[in-house]
């Protein structure tokens, strides 16, 4: 019976050094999760039962435990590296073959799909044609590497204030080349359908109290006559003079200095008081000398530009501009990617504008300790384990995620080299018991 004890000892203690033993292997395995060998005693059962005392027969393997506590988080300024802080499993793909992970090395392949370091597709949320996020969706992450279309303006909302104490300008009549003639000018950036900018411009003449006229230009033209054209050609010949004419809005003010009215005969007023720009011809200059300015070859917003201007003010304070805003923007590049703690990926393009991706998901189990390992810092689903639940991080109980960052091992060194030192003193110890016990057996034999 003490050879049977000693064996069994034998092999629980050399279980527990071969579990140590791959803890300590992994304690530098980004995601891993140490384990622990977990031992329960043996009795010997009879028909009748054991006894009031009965004898142990040794000990066997319970089971070895997955500890799925926190490791710390180690910054690597990585985008696509990714640490979860708190519960939850990314969820990778195998050509369909669904595996669970907490180690965060991303990138991407060559067709953008967003991949681990053995080629797994990461899972998540994905957007549609249009670019939109479709909760719900789960599929392969993608990165668009693909330039990002321009948009042509079609709304800018201002917010301005008039000095009310300026004086009416005895320069007349209005001339953007004289600064006699205005009282105040801004700028603002607007774009056309093929991403070309240009330089919408109001100038600010008082007219009398409460009453001021809005001169408009655009690349210091006419924004619907650039040019006229006189006589065809070719070479075609232009009359200037048009070009340089300004679209002109009236605007009035009440008594508190609140803007309360709008007119033109160059743009149309709406009915809530913004105005619509529906008449831009987008211009350029030619390369002669002098240049001739003609149209570009691109259009304005199909929604034209609508310009929001009711927040503006005439009050006794310099003239300051105190919002603008325009939805326009040109080409832009890939720059860059963004990943926030909720696992929305953005991308960001040169020019200043970002584009959701898709979103990652995290998976949780009623059990991990049900998961299975099964290598490459991965594990899949069992009986045991129960059904995944998927949400978007930072819902429910589980964890934020953290981009540029990895979960280190949650292996505690210390502590596994003096596991290591009992488990070598059990080996030592249960190897006695046998040779103490093959010692009173050689006794025996030698009686006469």
């Amino acid at each position: 019976m003490s050879f049977n004890i000693g064996l069994s000892g034998l092999r629980a203690a050399n279980n527990d050094l071969n579990v140590t033993g791959n803890n300590i292997a992994n304690a530098g395995t980004v995601g891993f999760k140490q384990s622990r060998a977990e031992f329960a005693d043996v009795y010997a059962a009879s028909v009748l039962g054991n006894g009031s005392n009965p004898r142990g027969s040794g000990v066997l393997m319970a089971d070895v435990a997955q500890l799925f506590n926190q490791g710390n988080i180690n910054y690597t300024q990585n985008t696509l590296d990714l640490a979860i802080n708190g519960n939850g499993f990314f969820q990778v793909s195998n050509n369909g073959a669904i595996s669970y992970t907490r180690a965060g090395y991303f990138g991407t392949d060559r067709e953008g799909n967003i991949v681990d370091n053995f080629g797994y597709n990461l899972q998540g949320y994905t957007i549609d044609a249009n670019g939109n996020l479709q909760n719900g969706v789960i599929g392969n992450l993608r990165v668009q590497t693909v330039n990002q279309e321009p948009r042509a303006t079609s709304t800018m909302t201002q917010a301005f204030n008039l000095n009310s104490t300026n004086q009416i300008p005895v320069t007349t009549p209005f001339n953007p080349a004289d600064p006699a003639s205005y009282n105040s000018s801004t700028s603002t950036q607007i774009y056309d359908t093929q991403g070309n900018a240009h330089v919408l411009t109001q100038y600010f003449v008082k007219t009398g109290p409460n009453a001021w006229d809005m001169h408009v230009l655009v690349d210091g033209r006419n924004p619907a006559n650039p040019d006229t054209i006189v006589n065809p050609g070719p070479p075609p010949t232009y009359d200037d003079a048009a070009g340089t004419t300004p679209f002109t809005v009236s605007l009035t003010f009440d008594e508190a200095g609140h803007l309360v009215g709008s007119a033109s005969a160059d743009v149309t007023v709406n009915a809530d008081g913004t105005l619509l720009l529906n008449n831009w011809t987008p211009a350029a200059p030619s390369n002669g000398t002098p240049p001739v300015w003609g149209p570009n070859g691109a259009q304005q917003s199909p929604e034209f530009l609508t310009i929001d201007l009711r927040q503006s003010t005439q009050f006794a304070s310099p003239f300051a501009v105190n919002s603008v805003s325009q939805n326009g923007y040109t080409t832009g590049e890939l720059a860059g990617l963004e990943i926030d703690d909720t696992g929305m990926i953005f991308a960001r393009y040169t020019n200043g504008q970002t584009k959701v991706q898709g979103q990652i998901i995290l998976a949780d189990f009623a059990n991990v300790q049900g998961l299975s390992p099964v290598g490459k810092t991965q594990w899949v689903q069992t009986y045991d384990s129960g059904e995944p639940v998927r949400n978007p991080p930072r819902s429910g109980t589980l964890g934020a995620i953290q981009s540029g960052a990895l979960e280190d091992s949650n292996v505690e060194l210390s502590d596994q080299l003096v596991n290591l030192i009992v488990a070598q003193r059990n080996y030592q110890a249960n190897a006695k018991t046998i040779e103490t016990e093959s010692a009173i057996t050689q006794t025996i034999i030698n009686l006469r």
